[in-house]
């Protein structure tokens, strides 16, 4: 690797999958508070909803994963559309 081509804060992090909690690490300039002990080694940690381990195309699994609640507004305003039409 070329030195010199890195940002001065471009380290080691842990990227922590919140919907299944599985956690790999990677360098990163991504700025974070929290830290988390990986392989006995203490790493910054940057959260994220979803990975390959968790994704559905990746798993096989078709699983949703909705944190918002956007899907469940959509279909209650679509059954409620629904009816109205009837």
């Amino acid at each position: 690797m070329k030195k010199g081509i890195h940002p001065e804060n471009y380290r080691a992090v842990i990227f922590k999958d919140m919907s299944n909690g599985d956690m790999f690490l990677s360098r990163s300039t991504a700025k974070t508070n929290d830290t988390d002990i990986f392989e006995g080694q203490e790493y910054p940690v940057v959260k994220i909803e979803i990975s390959s381990s968790s994704h559905p195309f990746y798993t096989g699994k078709a699983k949703l994963v909705d944190t918002a609640g956007r899907v469940d507004k959509f279909m209650n305003r679509y059954a409620a559309m629904n009816k109205n039409k009837k």
